[in-house]
């Protein structure tokens, strides 16, 4: 079943996606889009972290601080995103997820003391469903971007992140 779920997520991927590219940046580019500034968080707390599945190809687990999440006038999800190794390797970052372009963005990284640093490199990059980047595939396809469409808000992607998958996608 888990095979299953990663092939169908990859089509599903494939077709969100991929569709006319070049016309979408120009678009763009010509609509004057603007983000709105960005406040980091307090640091993600036990109580507040929703679990999601990513596929049996990791071992890793992965978990967004539902007290951080939120829909932005902007368009844009932003969300506290924890992964943890088996060998006990954590990493925190503070993210955002454009539905509409399908790109993603790291604001911060977090540190053990629970301070931020802010991302040296940060810029919306394209959404990939590769190996190591599956993770954000699946947040944007079955939790905060179902059928390519932003949640309403922070509450529809809670609830998704507790069911263990958007309604929408159960059809």
């Amino acid at each position: 079943m888990p095979f299953l779920r990663s092939a169908l997520l990859s089509v599903a991927f494939a077709l969100f996606v991929s569709p006319a590219m070049a016309d979408f940046e120009e678009d763009y580019e010509s609509k004057g889009w603007k983000e709105l500034e960005v406040q980091l968080p307090d640091a993600p707390k036990q109580e507040s972290l929703l679990p999601f599945y990513v596929s049996a190809a990791t071992n890793n687990r992965f978990f967004v601080d539902g007290a951080t999440l939120s829909v932005g006038s902007d368009g844009v999800v932003r969300y506290v995103l924890l992964v943890l190794s088996p060998e006990g390797g954590r990493n925190t970052t503070f993210e955002g997820m454009r539905c509409e372009s399908r790109e993603r963005r790291i604001y911060a990284s977090g540190r053990s003391d629970g301070t931020w640093s802010r991302a040296r490199k940060n810029e919306w990059v394209r959404i990939q469903d590769l190996p190591s980047k599956q993770h954000h595939a699946v947040l944007f396809l079955e939790y905060f971007c179902p059928f390519g469409i932003l949640v309403r808000d922070a509450a529809e992607a809670r609830k998704a992140l507790v069911q263990g998958i958007h309604p929408d996608n159960r059809r």
